[in-house]
């Protein structure tokens, strides 16, 4: 059952300061396999799947989205299980059930073929939807993120500039005491992440995702992708026996994962290509969406 209602609390979800008009997104949550699922749709003409990640929800592809639009695509940015307005349910994190609520999800809506941007744990995903459901994924961008099973497993004893991305890895798998440090301080916490990861900080929606991740089990939703990784790293040996065919766009910032999307990449797909943009953060869709745009459109059209 898909339901489309007008965007809910939507004064506190988008500032003015974004530029960004309520009236540009239309809010739909669908029922997949006994979860809901909400999804933001902007534009009209052929479909593109924007996958979001942790700490973030659906509006880190805002400008995007609306830029997509503008050039004659339907952006649908959804709301992972346990993140945003989605159902927290407490099992089904691992990145083969979460591609699998994307399948269906696409299937409802009536799209059978089309490309999927990830970012962060979006990217986890999205490697997940292209290898498992190759037939429907058209080509595949991802940006700014480590594939549990791909990339080697973080070392416990690191240079501070790197631990800055990587010790979360094994903090957000443990079970309770993250939630019980944090429920409460969500604004230090997130604060710390944002402040730390994001290059040019003042282009990120900060308070956008305190506020969502400050609700009632929206912590534990967030925490549930990285508690699965044994089970997504498993999946993702076995997936990687078989190389992606479709196009493979993979992408890192200069101020975050650098190339390391490419490196990872470069072993399971046939067709990729990749860059690493200047300038930036690992918040890439909202420090500078252009930059993104300025890689993902001619790859969307089928430029080399």
């Amino acid at each position: 059952m898909t339901t489309s209602i007008p965007p809910r609390d939507i004064g506190n979800i988008v500032h003015s300061n974004d530029n960004v008009s309520n009236h540009d997104f239309k809010h739909t949550y669908t029922k997949v396999d006994g979860i809901t699922l909400h999804h933001v749709h902007c534009g009209e003409g052929s479909p593109v799947l924007l996958l979001p990640g942790w700490p973030q929800t659906w509006y880190v592809w805002r400008h995007v989205m609306r830029a997509l639009a503008k050039v004659g695509y339907r952006a649908i940015a959804v709301d992972l299980r346990g993140l945003g307005q989605s159902s927290r349910p407490t099992t089904g994190y691992d990145t083969g059930r979460v591609a699998a609520d994307l399948h269906h999800l696409m299937r409802k809506l009536g799209h059978e073929h089309y490309p999927v941007i990830g970012h962060d744990v979006g990217m986890w995903i999205g490697y997940a939807l292209a290898s498992d459901h190759p037939e429907v994924v058209e080509r595949l961008a991802i940006l700014e993120a480590f594939i549990p099973g791909l990339a080697r497993s973080p070392e416990i004893f690191l240079p501070q500039s790197q631990n800055v991305f990587m010790w979360h890895f094994m903090f957000n798998q443990l079970a309770d005491l993250p939630e019980l440090l944090i429920q409460g301080r969500e604004r230090a916490y997130l604060s710390w992440m944002f402040d730390q990861w994001a290059y040019k900080r003042d282009r990120v929606a900060v308070e956008t995702y305190i506020e969502s991740y400050s609700s009632p089990g929206a912590l534990r939703g967030g925490f549930a992708h990285y508690r699965a990784i044994p089970e997504t790293s498993a999946q993702n040996e076995r997936r990687a026996k078989t190389k992606l065919r479709m196009p493979v766009l993979a992408l890192g910032a200069e101020h975050a994962t650098a190339d390391m999307p490419l490196t990872i990449m470069e072993p399971v797909a046939n067709d990729l290509r990749g860059a690493i943009l200047p300038g930036c953060g690992h918040f890439v869709p909202e420090e500078d969406p252009d930059a993104l745009l300025a890689h993902v459109l001619p790859f969307l059209r089928g430029a080399s």
